[in-house]
């Protein structure tokens, strides 16, 4: 028997006794193909860590700034934005702790993981927020349905399954995989059903198999039985000479769970009331649905068929409202909902601008309220509304639709008057919503005006307000993509100013109004920022250089009026210079 301390054979010594062995018994005949690593695997093989173990989790978020990005495009369920911003934003700051100070992270980490369950009824934007939750933290994210999970024999293959197409989603990162988020959908179809006398095996069996990725356990990448995943261990075997298990761990893989949990309300009904029964007790009114969900407890959530053991998992509730016909006009009224935006790019493929009146929303938000299914009624709505248009206007040569309460109402009429009379009454119905469009944009930002200012360092003046409504009003895209494209621009003209004194040792300084011209003339020439610093070079390097040999200034305020007349601007400068008025000169 071996002992530790024996010297273990050297792979090189092996390699060449058994090379020798081969030449004696066949000659040159059959020779040892030795794997090649690859230099970044010779690398990580020499260091003991992958080239991508130095990928540390970016979060500085607090649960407030979470909250802020969400209310820009989500209407009400403010305790859900809430619940969710602030554990999910504890969850990442916790891991981006213990990432910085490793010797923590076994002393500290004994906490229960802030899995989330999501309760309440379809179409209130329980997906929604979720994936902008993710794109906002900037980690993979996938989405699995509960129900399939039921409908195979293997459900533990299925549960593993979430986390492998994590890591796809990361690009095959697995570490940054490792701080992703698992949504499934529809988990209240996997509670045991209560018409069914014995254990229900297969629900049962699913929520067992979730409770290990629920808290932490290792899932081996490597499929059994897959071909695929057979190939690739060969392929990576044959470039390293080396075995190995490639796991993902799910410590922290945020988890989070959601299901409309339609029976649910009568089983926390009946345990108020059977609570209240007895003599001076009072019962707490329960008017709703939504209210009933609120006052969700575990052993409600055992009643209704989940293991007390899945549901000691989910320690974080959120419970999302039902959206009434006002909620669903807010929604189609914000101008960040991808439903409006989304039909906009529908007839921009056509080369149509579409435009919709407030009173005509008003109608597909009632329309949508009667469907019963939340907001997803509203796609459906608008759909089945404009699906007429959308067949015919791209066979005219119709490039403006203004939707109005007749294109709801009497579509058929309305198109007809459209394709006939394409000139007067179309225009000024374009252009009275295209105001109207705006003065909502103006609203929404004067509403917002302190978070977007401070998310985006953008001074919001009046003008910029408009010029952004002219911008949202031009370009299909939401006011966050708008803003950042506006704050992007601000800096490249704010960059002239350095590029002119490399260029000519000249100090220029572009005042705010004078960015506000710039702006402008990108946004409504489609002016390219390098075309007016090349302009700006020509109507400025040889006057301002006068000036200076003349005066020995080399300071240079540049005014919205300097950019609009440049000669006249020069001129000033150097009649100041000879008169001797240098102070206004400057400031010119």
């Amino acid at each position: 028997m071996k002992t530790t301390d024996e010297k273990r054979p050297d792979p090189e010594e092996i390699e060449k006794e058994i090379t020798r062995f081969l030449a004696r018994k066949f000659g040159g005949t059959v020779r040892i193909a030795t794997p090649s690593p690859s230099p970044q695997e010779d690398q990580a093989e020499k260091t003991g860590k992958s080239h991508k173990d130095d990928i540390k989790l970016k979060f500085n978020l607090k649960p407030e700034d979470l909250i802020s990005y969400l209310d820009q495009y989500i209407i009400k369920q403010d305790e859900a934005k809430a619940v969710l911003s602030t554990k999910i934003c504890t969850h990442y700051n916790r891991i981006k702790t213990f990432k910085a100070s490793p010797d923590l992270e076994g002393e500290l980490f004994c906490g229960i993981k802030n899995n989330v369950l999501m309760l309440g009824p379809t179409g209130v934007g329980k997906t929604y927020m979720i994936k902008l939750i993710a794109k906002k933290i900037g980690v993979p994210f996938v989405k699995g349905d509960a129900t399939k999970f039921s409908e195979t024999g293997y459900v533990g293959g299925d549960v593993e399954d979430l986390v492998r197409d994590l890591v796809r989603e990361a690009d095959e990162d697995i570490e940054l995989a490792q701080f992703g988020i698992i949504y499934i959908d529809e988990i209240d179809k996997i509670a045991s059903s209560h018409n069914i006398i014995g254990a229900d095996v297969s629900r049962t069996g699913v929520q067992r198999a979730l409770l290990k990725p629920l808290e932490e356990t290792e899932i081996d990448l490597r499929v059994p039985h897959d071909p695929i995943s057979m190939i690739q261990e060969i392929e990576r075997f044959r470039k390293t000479g080396k075995k190995s298990r490639r796991i993902v761990n799910t410590k922290n893989i945020l988890f989070i769970v959601s299901g409309a949990f339609t029976d649910l309300a009568k089983i926390i009904h009946k345990r108020i009331i059977e609570k209240g029964i007895g003599f001076g007790a009072t019962i707490p009114k329960i008017s709703d649905y939504t209210n009933a969900l609120k006052n969700v407890k575990s052993e409600d959530l055992v009643e209704f068929g989940f293991e007390s053991e899945f549901v000691g998992r989910l320690p974080v509730r959120a419970v999302f409202e039902e959206l009434n016909e006002t909620d669903l006009f807010d929604i189609l009224s914000n101008p960040n909902n991808p439903i409006i935006l989304s039909k906009k790019l529908d007839f921009a493929a056509y080369g149509i601008d579409i435009k919709f009146e407030k009173k005509a929303l008003r109608i597909l938000a009632k329309q949508a309220f009667d469907e019963n299914i939340g907001a997803r009624g509203l796609v459906s709505a608008i759909e089945r509304a404009l699906l007429i248009f959308e067949k015919r206007l791209p066979s005219t040569n119709i490039n403006k639709f203004p939707v109005t309460v007749d294109a709801i109402e009497h579509s058929k009429a309305y198109l007809e008057s459209l394709i006939s009379q394409p000139g007067e009454q179309n225009s000024d119905n374009y252009e009275r919503l295209l105001k109207e469009e705006k003065e909502l944009i103006n609203i929404y930002l004067h509403s917002n005006k302190k978070v977007l200012v401070q998310k985006y360092a953008l001074t919001l003046t009046p003008f910029r307000i408009n010029l952004i409504a002219d911008f949202y009003s031009k370009y299909i895209m939401d006011i966050g993509v708008i803003l950042q494209k506006i704050k992007t621009l601000q800096d490249e003209i704010k960059n002239f100013e350095l590029r002119f004194f490399k260029n000519h040792d000249i100090n220029i300084v572009i005042e705010d109004d004078a960015i506000d011209f710039v702006l402008e003339l990108i946004v409504h020439s489609s002016v390219r920022p390098d075309d007016f610093y090349n302009q700006m070079n020509i109507d400025f390097e040889y006057g301002l250089k006068l000036v200076r040999e003349k005066t020995g200034k080399n300071r240079f305020f540049l005014t919205r009026q300097a950019l609009i007349d440049p000669e006249t601007f020069i001129s000033s400068l150097i009649r100041d210079a000879l008169s001797g008025d240098t102070e206004h000169m400057e400031r010119a």
